[in-house]
């Protein structure tokens, strides 16, 4: 998710299902990667997990998966904004195999009893071995 578009942050506890949409409990999805147990394995899966983190409010593990070029100083999780519900476009490249990829995600959020949706196209590279975010294009 861009830096230039206002995130969440949620209030309530640790979900038990995933945020991120795959039928797993948080936990076992991505939990393992919020906890720094296991890193992403593909570009998708490292997007999953930043949406996840926005939408429990993890700005720790935003700030650690972000490119160092491009990192701000802090995410914004602005308060009000809930994120509700993550679709996966379409994506290229990101595999284990590849040292760049691309997501197209849609995010869908409510706020002050309205709904919206983030369109992005993100793109991510390996860094120092890792999946990070590296930017992204919101479209409207």
């Amino acid at each position: 998710m861009s830096r230039r578009t206002r995130r969440p942050r949620q209030t309530s506890t640790t979900p038990a299902t995933c945020p991120c949409g795959l039928p797993a409990a948080y936990d076992d999805c991505c939990g393992r990667l919020h906890r720094g147990q296991a890193p992403a394995s593909t570009a998708e899966q490292l997007m999953r997990s930043r949406y996840s983190a926005f939408a429990i409010g993890d700005e720790a593990y935003l700030l650690r998966s972000w490119h160092p070029t491009t990192r701000p100083p802090g995410a914004d999780l602005g308060p009000g904004l809930r994120w509700v519900r993550l679709e996966i476009l379409g994506t290229s490249e990101g595999s284990a195999f590849h040292t760049t990829g691309t997501v197209e995600f849609r995010a869908h959020y409510t706020q002050g009893g309205r709904t919206g949706s983030l369109h992005e196209n993100s793109r991510f590279v390996r860094h120092e071995g890792t999946w990070v975010y590296l930017d992204g294009l919101t479209e409207d």
